[in-house]
């Protein structure tokens, strides 16, 4: 059975991005199990001096998670037209060792979702250019998902049905790379 996993860059509760995690859950075959990583706000800041024994347990909790993955989807939201800090933190800490880390060469793909009307675009495009220098194998699609307060419909969907659809072809993509992999 392929597993995904799902890490959302907010780490708010009830977060936009993790309900578009949730919501493209649905969009995953039977044979596809989904789990979504719930440790990123115990990850401290990335310091090289902390990367050899003992590793922090909530970075090898990271790893081991990503490592036990067959693909990734991270949705992030967009902080002052970037990537949230803890997530790019957390991904500074995967990257490690370099070359052999947990995300090289495992399929990932990028969606997110933000309150304002461009729904993260600008996010997405610096995760997929730090995961690709990762060295992680990106789905090369986003998802801007704007005004996400306003986002979701009541039936676990995305209320705009073109952006459900191009919610379930990313998954789609994801899928048939890890299969590929």
């Amino acid at each position: 059975m392929l597993k995904i996993l799902g890490i959302s860059g907010s780490l708010r509760a009830g977060s936009h991005n993790r309900r578009l995690l949730e919501v493209a859950a649905t969009e995953l075959p039977a044979e596809v199990s989904f789990e979504i990583y719930n440790g990123l706000g115990d990850i401290p800041p990335y310091l090289e001096e902390e990367e050899g024994d003992p590793t922090p347990e909530s970075v090898t909790a990271l790893r081991d998670a990503v490592h036990a993955a067959d693909a990734v989807l991270l949705a992030t939201p967009e902080y002052n037209g970037s990537i949230p800090g803890q997530l790019k933190n957390a991904l500074d800490w995967a990257s490690r060792p370099f070359p052999d880390n947990s995300l090289r060469n495992k399929p990932v793909a990028v969606i997110g979702a933000s309150t304002g009307l461009f729904g993260a675009v600008w996010a997405q495009a610096e995760l997929r250019k730090v995961l690709t220098t990762i060295g992680a194998t990106v789905v090369d699609a986003e998802l801007p998902v704007g005004q996400a307060h306003d986002a979701f419909g009541d039936d676990n969907r995305l209320a705009d049905p073109d952006l459900h659809k191009a919610l379930a072809d990313i998954v789609k993509q994801l899928v048939e790379a890890a299969k590929a992999a």
